[in-house]
């Protein structure tokens, strides 16, 4: 493992889950962090409470995905604090079921807004701010792929879309030696399959759900130097689930 004790990472959403995983992993990794979050504070004081227990260094900011002014703020207060970024991580996305006939429009315009626009304006947003060389990781889905799952549409294209996104991302960004990528989880032992996970595990060849851990390794690596030739892809981190 390498260590970077010098680097900053940016994590948006990441008071929970694949997003608190992915704090402590990089916190592990040597990096400052500096993390999202919407609505939890008590999650988001415990995240940074355990990367500062484990001799790391973490700080939450309160911040709306939704809210391109929040987003802006954000950033600021970590150029602020850090001096820099070398790691934007956009894990920040919400998740609703409803089929075609039943989706409220304000319902698809809440997915929109975070799962789709809010990554492209965190990105850009960090953008002046990230040293060549630096990393952008999106978090994206496998159902990009595949649901097989009846109320999925609106999720699916938003996932889709960051598919399609970091590869122009990737292309405007080569110049300066960063690169994106977006990886795509499979069903995670996360708040959002609570109540599924025996029944997702069952339909995996691995029979099993992910741990937030496993995620978060992979975002790792494509964060890390070794991995500066990989870009514009995504990569499905899914047990097979899609095969």
């Amino acid at each position: 493992m390498t260590i970077y004790p010098h680097k900053v990472a940016l994590v948006f959403g990441g008071s929970r889950g694949i997003g608190a995983a992915t704090v402590m992993r990089l916190a592990k990794d040597g990096f400052k962090v500096a993390f999202t979050f919407a609505t939890r504070e008590d999650k988001a004081a415990d995240v940074a409470a355990d990367v500062g227990a484990a001799g790391g260094e973490a700080f939450a900011i309160k911040a709306d995905s939704a809210d391109h002014e929040q987003i802006l703020a954000a950033v600021e207060q970590v150029v602020a604090r850090f001096g820099r970024i070398d790691v934007l991580v956009v894990n920040a996305g919400i998740f609703a079921l409803g089929t075609i006939e039943s989706v409220p429009v304000d319902q698809l315009n809440r997915m929109l807004d975070v799962n789709v626009r809010g990554v492209f304006l965190a990105i850009q947003a960090a953008v002046p701010h990230l040293n060549d060389g630096g990393r952008v990781v999106t978090i994206g889905s496998n159902v990009a792929i595949r649901t097989g799952t009846p109320g999925a549409s609106v999720y699916q294209f938003t996932k889709a879309a960051l598919a399609a996104m970091v590869k122009g991302v990737a292309l405007d960004l080569a110049p300066r030696a960063i690169t994106v990528n977006n990886i795509q989880p499979g069903p995670t032992d996360t708040d959002i399959n609570v109540g599924a996970l025996e029944a997702l595990a069952g339909m995996s060849p691995l029979k099993r759900v992910a741990q937030p851990s496993e995620i978060a390794g992979l975002i790792a690596y494509v964060a890390s130097e070794e991995a500066g030739y990989v870009t514009g892809t995504s990569l499905t981190i899914d047990g097979g689930f899609t095969l």
